[in-house]
């Protein structure tokens, strides 16, 4: 049974180039294939999981959230610099 589902609907989505080891790639091809989905929709699933179980990014984002609420007062394209 795969543990991602494919989508019921295309959400809105933006772009993201990103580099591979070649043994990652062929098995993310793999795993879209097995459940009938685009590689990117594979990616997207797996972070959202990753975001989900990971307590220390949670805690982390949460002690973060004002930075991003003030960014996104600014305006739609943010300005804050790293």
């Amino acid at each position: 049974m795969a543990i991602l589902k494919p989508p019921s609907k295309q959400p809105k989505t933006t772009t993201l180039q990103v580099r591979l080891e070649e043994e990652v790639r062929h098995n993310l091809d793999r795993y879209a294939e097995f459940i009938d989905a685009h590689a990117s929709y594979v990616v997207s699933e797996a972070l959202k999981l990753l975001f989900k179980k990971d307590e220390e990014f949670k805690y982390w984002i949460g002690q973060h959230a004002s930075d991003h609420k003030q960014e996104k007062i600014q305006g739609e394209v943010l300005t804050k610099t790293a």
